[in-house]
């Protein structure tokens, strides 16, 4: 019986999804119904309910998952900040005389604004109100241009620092725990959420290497779907203005990724840099002296330069005396860089910023940490009913071995995709699947980037994909919701090809990582 209620829940699940009610209620309703179900007829024991209220405190309390809200708030305020116009459009005079040019610089900002934001919503967004009514001026193929940017917004899902990373790095460190100890291994190895940053580097910059080879391929050869702009029209961009443009997201990209990556800081820690960094940046742009802001950015430096040549460790008994006169000096930046901190956020609350930021935040956040919390119910009682022993049964049975496994449920999010998000994925199909297929023997890394690629299609894939939504919901004066299921289809392919590269070769995942791990 507990066989047959394990499938009733899941395939419960999938046809409830379809009705467009929350994921939150649904994950939750099916839990409560499927566990009095089983409690009903004897196949659930219910004192394993006794232990949600520790499960649901442990991962409210996991230091990792406060990266989640750090990184939404760097994002939006990123997107306030107007960063992306800018970059739009240096880049688009920069690269606008080539042909497919301004398909181009709409990739190299979607690369861009990933690494710096990672909020797939606002890129789009933006994006689709800035570049596609410039693109359709300039005589680009409607299906063209809303492929381009739905494609680049998705961007912030697989290259570093991503928010669904965070969440998908803590899943997979959750089901690979558990694999190991189901093979009796007590003295278990941990996956990082670093480690999958670094992960997911090479197979990010090589989907932005694809997107812009097939940019040029279909310039060159059908011109008249992606023209050049006249070199009179477009202008010269001075090594000024691209610098002004550029500085900012980069210098935020080495502030935070640079510290995850380098083991300076958690990413975390990480999160917190990019979130005042932000705010510094949406604070110089409102009006005001920039001095206090640029004397906090100095301050910032300094403290870093400090800590690289002296240990400022407080609470030590008797530190060396140039460490205590770096600590004083330390103590006296700090005080500068808190200056030009509250200085950057009283203008951003003069200008109504911070309140739109904040407000934003904490709706998102709140989104997801109650899915992961209906989640941690629903698995709960799935792996009650012996759900779990359905499932390897299942995947054990698939010919093939491990790549059947893998192929098999790969193809499973990918259809999955077409009706859930990345972030619901992540959290309702991987706990499941993670740790039988990592106890085969598939490398944890290598699992994560795969299902991140994967997932990414998920923004793309109609009805549901979120990435249309989003660009026609602010282009539907100029573009019809043909226009951008037909434009995205390549791109999707594309995203496709990328999975196969880096199934075929796991060292696209597992190379960068075991360099700097």
């Amino acid at each position: 019986m507990g066989q047959v209620l394990d499938l009733l829940m899941f395939a419960s699940l999938c046809a409830l999804i379809l009705t467009g009610v929350p994921v939150t209620f649904i994950l939750t309703g099916c839990a409560i119904v499927f566990g009095g179900l089983g409690i009903l007829f004897g196949v659930f024991d219910s004192f394993l309910l006794a232990a949600l209220a520790q499960r649901i405190f442990g991962t409210m309390t996991t230091e990792t998952l406060v990266a989640i809200p750090l990184f939404v708030f760097m994002g939006i305020m990123l997107e306030r900040s107007r960063i992306a116009e800018e970059l739009l459009e240096a880049m688009g005079r920069l690269f606008g005389t080539v042909r497919g040019g301004l398909a181009i610089s709409v990739s190299v900002v979607g690369a861009l604004l990933a690494a710096s934001t990672g909020i797939v919503g606002a890129t789009v967004v933006t994006m689709g109100l800035m570049a596609l009514p410039a693109m359709l001026r300039r005589g680009y193929d409607k299906r063209f241009a809303c492929g381009t940017i739905c494609a680049a917004g998705t961007l912030g899902q697989i290259i570093p620092p991503s928010t669904v990373m965070v969440i998908l790095g803590e899943v997979i460190a959750a089901a690979y725990q558990q694999a190991q100890l189901a093979q009796g291994k007590f003295s278990v190895e941990t996956v990082s959420v670093g480690q999958l940053f670094a992960g997911s580097m090479i197979p990010g910059l090589m989907l932005v290497g694809f997107y812009i080879l097939y940019q040029l391929v279909i310039a060159f050869l059908r011109p008249e779907l992606a023209p050049a702009i006249p070199k009179a029209e477009a202008g010269r961009v001075t090594t000024r203005e691209l610098l002004n443009a550029l500085l900012p997201p980069m210098v935020l990209i080495v502030a935070v990724l640079g510290s995850i990556l380098g083991g300076v800081a958690t990413p975390t820690e990480a999160a917190a840099v990019g979130a005042i960094g932000a705010t510094m940046l949406a604070g110089l742009r409102q009006q005001g002296r920039p001095w206090p802001i640029h004397l906090g950015a100095l301050c910032a430096v300094g403290v870093v330069l400090l800590g690289v040549f002296f240990d400022l460790r407080l609470g030590r008994a008797e530190p060396p005396l140039a460490d205590q006169v770096a600590l004083g000096v330390a103590a006296v930046l700090c005080l500068g860089l808190g200056f030009g901190v509250v200085v950057a956020l009283w203008r951003c609350y003069g200008a109504g910023v911070l309140s739109a930021v904040s407000h934003t935040t904490m709706t998102i956040t709140a989104m997801i940490f109650g899915t992961l919390i209906a989640a941690t119910l629903f698995s709960l009682v799935f792996r009650g009913l012996g759900g779990e022993e359905t499932v390897k049964e299942l995947l054990s049975a698939i010919p093939g071995g491990q790549w059947g496994a893998l192929l098999a449920v790969m193809a499973v999010m990918f259809v999955m995709g077409f009706f859930l998000d990345f972030v619901e994925i992540t959290i309702i199909v991987v706990p499941i699947v993670g740790p039988v297929l990592l106890a085969m023997g598939i490398d944890p890394i290598w699992l994560a980037v795969l299902i991140a690629l994967n997932l990414q299609t998920s923004f793309l894939t109609p009805p549901f994909g979120f990435s249309l939504f989003y660009l026609g919901g602010v282009a539907g004066k100029w573009v019809g919701t043909g226009d951008i299921y037909r434009g995205v289809v390549p791109f999707v392919l594309l995203q496709l090809l990328a999975v196969g590269m880096v199934m075929a070769f796991p060292a696209l995942a597992t190379w960068l990582p075991g360099v700097l791990f």
